[in-house]
């Protein structure tokens, strides 16, 4: 490791998102997930696609084009109440596929609305 540098923290993470899709994104990770909806910058906010943020959480969302969702790549969420929040997005339709493969974790993975897997991990 060069001692010049060290990455200090992970700032956000950035999903992609099809065209035309922002009400679906804040249903889901505004109305469900509980991040709050925060604007972009003005000079990104021509490009489409929405920022999401709480808990020291960041979720990007991108629009493509050309869309493909993440199948396997995701990001991990770590919350409270993860019962509450498994039934919550049931709920509204989103299957939840708990886990048992990491002991120690209790986990499920969820897709958002484009299909775009999210770990939710108790805290």
């Amino acid at each position: 490791m060069d001692a010049a540098y060290h990455v200090a923290r992970l700032d956000h993470v950035q999903l992609a998102m099809p065209p035309g899709e922002e009400a679906a994104a804040a249903s889901f990770y505004a109305a469900l997930l509980g991040l709050e909806h925060v604007p972009k910058p003005p000079e990104l906010a021509g490009r489409g696609g929405c920022w999401f943020e709480g808990g020291g959480v960041k979720v990007h969302l991108g629009v493509e084009a050309d869309f493909r969702p993440a199948k396997k790549a995701h990001p991990g969420l770590v919350v409270s109440g993860i019962d509450a929040l498994a039934s919550r997005l049931e709920g509204a339709g989103h299957a939840v596929r708990w886990e048992d493969d990491v002991p120690g974790v209790r986990h499920f993975y969820v897709d958002d609305p484009f299909g775009n897997r999210i770990e939710i991990m108790s805290d």
